[in-house]
């Protein structure tokens, strides 16, 4: 590391410190130079809140085959196959990398000789291997752990990353990434980084919704740069809502794991008649996007604020040795969940869509990488199947750290980049305006482009976002910069990106429903939203 005046340099620079950002991290060789950005502490990440496991083939009645056809059909014809075989082929290894790692997963037998396998949404058969139902967390703390103690490997907590450094930017012919201007939150301090290979992994964007299962950090931040920066995004019109987070005005949209669904689970009215029949012929295993239109539908239908799901059917022992994690936390808002069923509502939880990247990680830009829930490889389609998230972080982390590998030998530094210019800007004494947008955003974003889409609703976001987006750039512009105007920036930039793409999809297809088109369009080979950055490429702060 070289640091002089605020300027950094490293070999490679790692926004995000969830799975994928991790990952990447401990498997670049010990002689590489790494910073590792995390815009809180290092695990306030989504990975941490991940209670279900990691989707693998490891069980003899299970195969690649099997596991790749069950992410296609929930994909809805939009998985790109050739990379949804090669992460379930890399399923197996991961998980060896993981419990080499010190990963703690459950065992099942009473000599403990096997791993202990659950069933979720859309699985054909039992896959996923888990820590109790607290896997993330497993996950996040021990891969966290390890980082720390790698003196290749400086940690950089309670920083944001603003926008990224290009050649083009810059004005140079050739287009690659250069760095990032980083937010010290504690000193207000903007830190000029510089690095031959600079990896986004900063999550997805569930804060651009009302109610959300997502860390407050979840504000696109990975994809808006890499879209200022001029990559093509991709798909942003698929949001998982997640069918089932504890309705409490204190929880905070706690998420109940799917695996409770997988383990006998049952999603009941209010007056505790079961619906999920009704509506697919897999009931409570049917995939998110058909769990959570039903209940969005009854919840509608009756006027309710909630559907109960329950599994106190089950042995108190079973509750208590599968999912610890969601019995104590309900316990905590008065629900015992070996006695009594818990009032549940969807919420946003997961982007499928994201900046466009190959199998390695790598972006329209050369030297800048995207992984985990802010890159788009392919393998979800139009929506995402139970527990291939963090095998999706794990896979392509690993893939991308072979790549970058390669390549740092043969990159220059570059040494002389601009520093952050705040000369043409004050301090603001109006800190309500981001305040107000920031509600504002995120509420007519829950109304007009949450589970159900119409073609009215979506005008009408449009309308609103260009309004926010000129209020917001023009305060951006005027004012010295804080993490959440930085945010709230961001925010506003993903939310007009999926307000674009859900009005060019003129269907209705896995997670993106529009009441004006409600079946698939058979017309035509189902097709990717692609969007291409126009105009993204001056930053008026940048001395050029």
């Amino acid at each position: 590391m070289n640091n002089n005046c605020n300027n950094y340099q490293y070999d490679v620079i790692v926004i995000g410190s969830g799975a994928a950002g991790l990952t990447l991290a401990l498997t670049l060789s010990s002689e590489t130079r790494v910073a590792l950005v995390a815009k809180k502490v290092l695990t306030n990440t989504a990975t941490f809140q991940a209670q279900g496991g990691v989707a693998a083939v490891l069980n003899p009645g299970d195969s690649s085959e099997l596991h790749a056809q069950d992410t296609l059909n929930a994909g809805v014809g939009l998985c790109d196959e050739e990379i949804v075989r090669f992460a379930v082929e890399q399923g197996p290894s991961s998980i060896q990398w993981l419990i080499d790692q010190g990963i703690a997963f459950t065992r099942d037998t009473p000599n403990n000789s096997r791993y202990h396998l659950t069933r979720e949404g859309g699985h054909s058969r039992r896959r996923v291997i888990h820590s109790a139902d607290a896997t993330g967390r497993e996950l996040e703390t021990t891969l966290a752990q390890l980082a720390r103690k790698e003196p290749n490997i400086d940690i950089f907590e309670n920083h944001i990353a603003i926008d990224l450094i290009t050649a083009k930017k810059l004005g140079m012919k050739e287009n690659r990434c250069l760095g990032v201007y980083i937010l010290n939150t504690k000193n207000s301090q903007v830190l000029t980084f510089s690095a031959k290979s600079t990896a986004l992994a900063t999550g997805g964007a569930g804060k651009v919704y009302l109610y959300t299962s997502n860390p407050d950090i979840a504000t696109g931040d990975g994809i808006a740069m890499a879209w200022r920066a001029g990559c093509r995004v991709g798909n942003m019109e698929f949001i998982q809502f997640h069918p089932t987070c504890l309705f409490h005005p204190d929880a905070k949209s706690f998420l109940i794991t799917e695996a409770m669904r997988g383990e006998g689970g049952k999603l009941l009215l209010p007056d505790y008649t079961p619906f999920m029949h009704n509506f697919d012929s897999r009931a409570e295993l049917a995939p998110r996007d058909i769990v959570a239109r039903a209940i969005d539908h009854e919840m509608k239908r009756l006027g309710s604020d909630f559907v109960y799901l329950d599994i106190s059917h089950k042995p108190t022992d079973f509750i208590l040795k599968h999912f610890p994690t969601v019995h104590a936390r309900c316990l905590k808002f008065g629900f015992d969940i070996t006695r009594q069923p818990i009032p549940v509502v969807p919420a946003a939880h997961y982007l499928c869509g994201g900046i466009m990247t190959d199998s390695c990680g790598r972006t329209d830009i050369e030297g800048l990488y995207a992984l985990g829930e802010t890159a788009f490889t392919g393998m979800h389609g139009a929506n995402r199947m139970a527990s291939n998230s963090l095998l999706e972080c794990i896979v392509f982390a690993r893939t991308a750290s072979e790549k970058i590998m390669a390549t740092l030998k043969n990159t220059p530094y570059s040494n002389t980049l601009p520093h952050w210019d705040e000369s043409q800007v004050s301090e603001s004494d109006e800190q309500v305006v981001i305040a107000h947008d920031w509600h504002e955003l995120r509420r007519f974003m829950w109304n007009y482009v949450g589970i159900e889409r119409s073609n009215k609703r979506l005008q009408r976001a449009k309308n609103r976002i260009d309004l926010l987006q000129k209020e917001i750039n023009d305060y951006y512009s005027r004012f010295r910069i804080n993490s959440n105007l930085i945010e709230l920036r961001n925010l506003a930039l993903v939310a007009e990106l999926i307000i674009r793409c859900a009005t060019m999809r003129k269907e209705s297809r896995g997670l993106h429903y529009n009441r004006d088109y409600p079946t698939l369009d058979n017309t035509q080979p189902p097709h990717n939203t692609v969007l291409r950055p126009e105009n993204y490429l001056n930053n008026p702060k940048i001395e050029s």
